[in-house]
């Protein structure tokens, strides 16, 4: 018997391109002119505090990029609104294929659909009215929403309590082993992503047919 009632989706890596991972970086970042090496160094720990919702776009950049804290005084010709539109052109969609089976699992009107995803709340809001997904969705656990990310029991946590269900009756797909571990020690039926035929083919063995 089928007693799926939520399926939380992975975003990046599973239905659209990565955000803001090292392949966009470099593609905004070289042509621009950026010292990427020091810009690198001073990433891992300003993206942490920022997609958790700790600080807003423009003071990533700044502490990453114009105004940084180790003392140097890069000077550029851009600012924070030249750089932003570049930001969100490096999104597109990876697997159009993984979009139908969201659109085909909303049309059946079954199962509450829910992002359950690390991001910036910039960057996701931008994702989600470019590239349709936010009438698909019933409602969004971002991690720039609730101030932390996956694989970090809180999110999950966060997502059953939301859901107003039980955990074991939902599914959660991501590309990364480490969220699907936590999502299963949580109580979630996990599956991770390989590709939408394999993402389909796995719902179907769980009885969510499409």
């Amino acid at each position: 018997m089928n007693d799926i009632r939520t399926i939380f989706w992975d975003i990046g890596g599973v239905i659209l391109s990565n955000g803001w991972d090292r392949y966009q970086r470099v593609n905004v970042l070289s042509p621009l002119g950026v010292d990427l090496p020091a810009f690198e160094r001073r990433h891992p720990y300003e993206s942490f505090v920022w997609e958790r919702g700790r600080i807003s776009a423009e003071e990533y950049f700044d502490r990453t990029l114009f105004k940084p804290k180790d003392g140097s005084s890069p000077k550029y010709d851009f600012t924070f609104s030249d750089i932003w539109p570049k930001v969100c052109d490096q999104s597109s969609f990876q697997y159009p294929e993984s979009f139908d089976i969201l659109v085909a699992l909303k049309s059946s009107g079954q199962y509450k659909l829910a992002t359950l995803n690390n991001e910036s709340a910039e960057l996701n809001e931008y994702r989600l009215d470019a590239f349709g997904l936010r009438k698909q969705f019933d409602y969004f656990i971002c991690s720039g929403y609730v101030n932390e990310m996956k694989p970090h029991p809180d999110i999950f946590r966060a997502a059953i309590s939301i859901s107003g269900q039980p955990a074991s009756t939902a599914v959660f797909i991501d590309d990364k082993q480490a969220n699907i571990d936590a999502a299963e020690y949580h109580g979630m039926r996990g599956i991770r992503f390989e590709s939408p035929a394999q993402v389909r083919s796995s719902l179907a063995q769980l009885g969510v047919n499409i």
